[in-house]
This record gives C-alpha cells, sequence and structure tokens, in this order.
C-alpha cells in the first residue's frame, strides 16, 4: 500500500473505519473487472481506491436504515394480507 496514496484519501475522508470500508468496496470492484477512474503506477486494487478517493473522485453516503425497516414490515404485511385472501377464495 502506498502511504502517499493513503495520506491523500485521508485528507478526503477523515474517519478510519469509513476509509477502510470503502477503499476496500473499491478494490473490490476494481478486482471483479471495473475500470479505474484514474492512471494509477501501482497495479494493486487497493492503491488505485485510495488514489480515486484521494482525488475527490469515490465518495460515500449514509442511507436510513430506518425507511428500509419500514419498507420491509409494509412489504411483510401486505404479503400477509395477499396470503390471506388467496387462503380464503381456495375455502
Amino acid at each position: 500500500m502506498n502511504n502517499a496514496y493513503l495520506d491523500m484519501a485521508k485528507k478526503v475522508i477523515s474517519d478510519p473505519q469509513i476509509l477502510s470500508v470503502v477503499s476496500a468496496k473499491r478494490a473490490r470492484q476494481l478486482a471483479l473487472g471495473a475500470r479505474p477512474m484514474v492512471k494509477c503506477d501501482s497495479e494493486n486494487h487497493l492503491d488505485v481506491a485510495l488514489l480515486e478517493i484521494g482525488e475527490g473522485l469515490i465518495g460515500y453516503e449514509f442511507g436510513n436504515p430506518e425507511s428500509e425497516a419500514e419498507a420491509e414490515v409494509v412489504a411483510g404485511e401486505a404479503a400477509a394480507e395477499e396470503t390471506a385472501e388467496e387462503t380464503a377464495q381456495d375455502a
């Protein structure tokens, strides 16, 4: 891992845990065939990911876990209603 790329990325994403997750996810994308958005001397996917983050090409955003949970509950209630209707029609 190139320390210069790491220092650049730390300036963009200061939280080390978030930086770790974002860089690992991008490195995995690169390993699975995604095209790099920068020219990098290193062939290491993590170095490329850190350079992309350092140049501001990769970011992150938090989702809202409460809305996702509500969506699952609503979908579960709708499925239960459909099942009850199907059972009533079969009887």
